[in-house]
């Protein structure tokens, strides 16, 4: 509930759409970014659903907090394994700051960061989470392709 001014009719109001279930949820989210063109997409709040619940697509989703060291270690080979999958249409590679955004979803936790999930496009409420302690290009082109259902071709150059 965020109302302009509070008084008993706005808390009225509130609580009998809440008892319809006419009432949506507020999402954290950081403003939508303009240009989302880069190897590594953004994901915010409000595009959760747009971009890593699309069924059309394989997404490899990090969930970050931008002052956590592990996180900023992985960046470089993050971006990385973005430029190398850049081609592929039906494959996002995402990540999402977890310390700015809610996450609308409850099958994507993120207990700690980075923490990192495969969601195929054929089982978003499913995801594959990413438990390997090497965060390396090569260790991640694996772990996706071994989990893609989108790819194009299959990569030997691991």
């Amino acid at each position: 509930m965020q109302p302009e001014e509070f008084d008993s009719d706005v808390l009225r109001d509130f609580v009998m759409a809440f008892k319809k279930g006419k009432l949506k949820p507020i999402i954290k989210s950081q403003p939508v970014p303009k240009n989302n063109k880069g190897p590594v997409k953004v994901v915010v709040g409000k595009t959760f659903d747009e971009i890593v619940m699309d069924t059309q697509k394989d997404v490899l989703i990090e969930f970050y907090a931008p002052w956590c060291g592990h996180c900023k270690k992985l960046e470089p080979d993050y971006l990385a394994l973005g430029k190398k999958y850049k081609g592929e249409k039906n494959l996002v590679i995402a990540k999402m700051d977890s310390t700015a955004n809610d996450v609308p979803n409850e099958s994507y936790k993120a207990e700690g960061f980075p923490t990192i999930y495969f969601a195929p496009s054929n089982n978003k409420q499913s995801p594959i989470k990413f438990e390997s302690g090497d965060r390396t290009v090569e260790a991640l082109s694996k772990f996706l392709e071994k989990h893609a259902t989108k790819l194009s071709q299959k990569r030997d150059e691991l």
